[in-house]
Formats: structure tokens, sequence, C-alpha cells
């Protein structure tokens, strides 16, 4: 009865009667040499991964978790981030314990999508990890523009003395910036220099994708 009041579909490609196909968990899985580093147009000076191209299943994912309140999307996009943490951990370009810290947003937009989608993929990804936690130690403040449709310098300018800490952070804590989606990395630069004014150690930024 359900389903013909909410039709279910298929978050990736819209193939009728599930939530997410085969498909696009295929799709979705990660190369061996994935996370890969990327270069966003604004450096944050340290490393930026991605876990794929901003393209295909990985985006209407990401859309539809944003935008049309699919938040079982949050799931198949966290196991892909789990296995992304993972391997940097394994590549030994990350440390235990670990602050993983999701990007900012903005309090409107988290209202309207019935919570932070970043924070609920990166607490669904660390979930029973001694050693890694999760800390909402980032907020946009008022009157933030939505930044799609934006180019990068008018992405740098309105992300610019936008970004606040909430609280304080471990003395020398190691951090990693979790975000969905890089695009200019006016976000990513922002925030990892609030981080590191207040005393943490960013060492990467991981995003699901790379626009």
């Amino acid at each position: 009865m359900l389903d013909l009041v909410l039709p279910l579909e298929c978050g990736g490609c819209g193939a009728p009667s599930t939530r997410w196909c085969e498909a696009c968990t295929r799709e979705l899985a990660l190369g061996p040499d994935a996370p890969r580093v990327v270069s966003p147009r604004i450096d944050p000076q340290v490393p930026v991964f991605a876990l794929g191209r901003y393209a295909g299943a990985r985006r209407q994912a990401i859309i539809a978790m944003k935008e049309r309140g699919r938040t079982d999307l949050s799931s198949p996009l966290a196991q892909a981030l789990a296995l992304g943490l993972h391997r940097l951990l394994s590549w030994g370009l990350l440390d235990l314990p670990l602050m993983v810290i999701p990007a900012p947003t903005r309090r409107s937009a988290a209202r309207r999508r019935g919570g932070d989608p970043v924070t609920r993929m990166a607490t669904l990804a660390t979930a029973g990890h001694p050693h890694i936690g999760v800390v909402r130690a980032l907020r946009m403040k008022a009157l933030t523009r939505d930044s799609a449709g934006l180019g990068s310098a008018a992405r740098e300018r309105n992300i610019a003395g936008r970004v606040r800490l909430t609280g304080r952070l471990p003395a020398n804590a190691e951090v990693l910036l979790i975000d969905d989606i890089v695009t200019t990395g006016a976000t990513a630069c922002e925030s990892v220099r609030i981080l590191q004014s207040a005393g943490a150690r960013v060492s990467a930024v991981l995003a699901v994708a790379a626009a």
C-alpha cells in the first residue's frame, strides 16, 4: 500500500521496487586506487581525497539524499565512505585516534533535509570504531547563501568568514574533514583554516564525490 502512495525506486538509477539496486552498488564500489587525490581550484593546503566523480549513481544518490528526503541512501554512501576511510588508515595517511568533523552546513538546509546528511553519513561510516569519533564542530553563520551555481570566486566570497567553531577541540587533535561533494574547495579551505586556528591538526579532506 505504501508503495502505491510513495513508489519505491532506486536512488541511483530509478529502477522500480528497490531502494538501491545491484547495478548502482557496483557503480558505487571503490576501485583499488580509490580514494584518489583531487585538486580543487581553491587549495585548502591539506590533501583532498574523493571516492569518485560526481556523476552517475553517486551523483543521483547525493541529490536524492539531500534534496528529496531519501535519508535511506545515507547507508550505501556511508558504506563507501567507511571503505575510503579504512584505506586512508591502512595506507598510513591517517593515524588513530582520529576525530572526524563533518563539513558545515546551513541550519535552514539541515532543517529542510531532516538533519545534516554529511553528519549522518560520517556517523554511520565510523559506527563502532573505538578510536574514531565524529564531532559536529563547525557550522555556517546565518545569511550564508546556498553555493550551488556559484563560481569559484563567488563561492569563496560567500564562505569567507562564514564558518564558525561551535566548541573547543582537544589539544593537537588529528582531524579528518568529511564532505559529500568537493567542488571549488571553498568550504574545505575555510573549514581547514578555522580548525587549524583552533589548534587542530587537519590531516586531510575526504569527500564522497568530486565535481
